[in-house]
């Protein structure tokens, strides 16, 4: 009687113990397979946050990774960013062949919008007024290692008491490796604007493109003329009492062209190092060129270069070329390139006298003859 109990009691534990070595085997299987999942999920999530590399990482090194964390975000991220600098002419050009400096610009314009951050400009087109600086800004922010602000600021001279976080805020965001760039022209002549902008940042480099003087102030002028047809002459304005002996330096568009009282203002707080002076006429002639040492000032590799001009007869001004998928050329506005107004030979000769013990001085000071005499 007792054996058979015994035998009972010891079939119940082996089933007992089969039932419960199932049981415990399925549910590993079931939390092995739940954690699997999780972990899967988990990585695939990481691995979508894993692509900015740290902030010490150059542009290359991410853009390089970009193929392998592309995703519909950074594409979408691309289209806002094209948008909003009115890029469109650029993503056309990238589809023509032989374009692969567009595919960099578009891939770091992506990159940038997605992971750079906003920054206060490295380099400022900071004058002067009709002397080209539209060009040069927009012929610079061609190169994929520039971010410029398209609009003009006005920080250093009209919203200085807005502060560095509202102008900061204006800017595009950038990767390390870029440069951000922003153009305001009359920063050149606003008294307080170096010692505002060496307040900013001692080291910013600072571009000034120069015109002759003279054509200079008949473009000011033009200008003015085109939004108020009743003011008077220029000669009345040139000159005072009617008189073509003495010139009127209180008038703006005469004073802008006296670059050398300007300059002594800014080199008080700038090395000549970190300025760099742009012919307005060599801009003209050959745009390819100024831009060269443009990009070798802001210490770029020359990626614009002749194939991306031509010159625009009807507007007298070059413009960048239009790619293959592309019916328009980029040219600047309307309003660059108008006929100037024309001004008797007289007047032109006497403001050429006026401006000339200025020009020496300031060719002198620069380094560089203009040939403006």
């Amino acid at each position: 009687m007792a054996h058979r109990f015994l035998s009972s009691a010891n079939r119940f534990s082996a089933r007992f113990a089969f039932i419960f070595t199932v049981s415990l085997s399925c549910t590993y299987l079931c939390y092995s397979i739940i954690f699997c999942r999780g972990t899967i999920m988990t990585n695939q999530g990481y691995e979508g946050k894993r692509c900015p590399p740290s902030k010490n990482a150059g542009g290359k090194k991410l853009l390089g990774k970009l193929d392998n964390c592309a995703s519909l975000e950074v594409r979408s991220a691309l289209d806002e960013s094209a948008a909003q600098r009115g890029s469109s002419d650029l993503r056309d050009q990238s589809k023509a062949p032989g374009n692969h400096w567009t595919d960099a610009k578009l891939r770091n314009m992506s990159v940038a919008q997605k992971y750079g951050n906003k920054k206060l400009p490295n380099a400022l087109i900071v004058g002067v007024k009709k002397g080209g600086t539209r060009a040069v800004l927009e012929f610079i922010r061609i190169h994929p290692d520039v971010r410029a602000l398209g609009t003009e600021p006005h920080f250093f001279d009209r919203n200085y008491d807005r502060g560095l976080d509202w102008y900061r805020g204006l800017m595009p965001r950038t990767l390390d490796s870029q440069i951000t760039l922003e153009k305001t022209p009359s920063y050149f002549v606003t008294r307080e604007a170096p010692r505002r902008i060496a307040g900013m940042s001692p080291e910013t480099k600072l571009i000034v493109v120069v015109r002759n003087p003279v054509t200079r102030a008949i473009s000011d002028y033009t200008q003015t003329l085109s939004k108020k047809p009743d003011i008077p002459t220029f000669e009345e304005l040139a000159f005072k009492n009617g008189s073509l002996g003495l010139v009127d330096t209180s008038w703006n568009a005469i004073r802008i062209g006296m670059y050398i009282l300007h300059l002594e203002n800014w080199l008080q707080y700038f090395r000549p190092s970190q300025m760099h002076f742009v012919s307005g006429e060599r801009l003209i002639t050959d745009p390819a060129g100024e831009m060269g040492r443009v990009q070798d000032f802001l210490g770029l590799k020359r990626i614009i270069t002749d194939k991306h001009f031509y010159f625009n007869r009807t507007k007298g001004f070059p413009c960048l070329k239009k790619p293959e998928s592309s019916s328009q050329p980029r040219c600047l506005g309307k309003s660059k390139g108008r006929t100037h107004v024309q001004i008797d030979q007289e007047v032109i000769e006497q403001l050429r006298e006026f401006y000339r013990p200025f020009n020496i001085k300031f060719y002198e000071t620069v380094g560089q003859d203009f040939k403006w005499d």
